[in-house]
C-alpha cells in the first residue's frame, strides 16, 4: 500500500500519513487488526461507498468523499461494530476517532485526491510541484 500526504484543495494537509487502498484486497483487509490509528495516520478507501468497523478495535472518523474529492458526509468516533454509508460516495478517509474536527473537515471543502506524492520519496513531496 502506499502512502501519501492529503490534502485539502487550497493545499491544508489533513492526513501527512495517508495510506491508500485501492485494491479488493487492501481495501477488504482495511485497518483490521491495528490497535489504533496515531495523529496524522489515516486510510483512504476508494472506490468505496460504505464502511464497516466489524472486528475493529478502536472508534474512527469516516469521511465520504465525491470523486471530485468534495466531503460528502462526516461520521465521527464510528464505534466498533457500527456500519455506515453515503450514497454516491466515491472513497473513504479513515482517520482517528476526532482528527475530523481537529483538522477542519466538513461536508463541502475539497480533499486533493491527485495522489502523486509519497512522503518517503523526501522533502520535495512535502510541498506542490512547482509549475512552470
Amino acid at each position: 500500500m502506499k502512502t501519501v500526504v492529503l490534502r485539502t484543495a487550497d493545499g491544508r494537509v489533513v492526513c501527512e500519513r495517508c495510506m491508500v487502498a485501492e485494491t479488493p484486497l487492501a481495501r477488504m483487509r482495511g485497518l483490521l487488526g491495528r490497535r489504533g490509528l496515531d495523529g496524522g495516520e489515516g486510510l483512504l478507501l476508494r472506490p468505496a461507498p460504505s464502511v464497516h468497523t466489524f472486528f475493529m478495535r478502536f472508534a474512527i472518523d469516516v469521511v465520504f468523499l465525491a470523486r471530485d474529492g468534495e466531503v460528502m458526509k462526516v461520521v465521527p468516533s464510528l464505534r466498533p461494530w457500527r456500519t455506515a454509508a453515503a450514497r454516491r460516495a466515491k472513497a473513504v478517509l479513515e482517520l482517528p476517532a476526532g482528527e475530523a474536527d481537529r483538522r477542519g473537515i466538513h461536508p463541502g471543502i475539497r480533499l486533493n485526491l491527485s495522489l502523486s506524492a509519497d512522503p518517503s520519496s523526501g522533502p520535495a513531496a512535502d510541498h506542490p510541484p512547482a509549475s512552470g
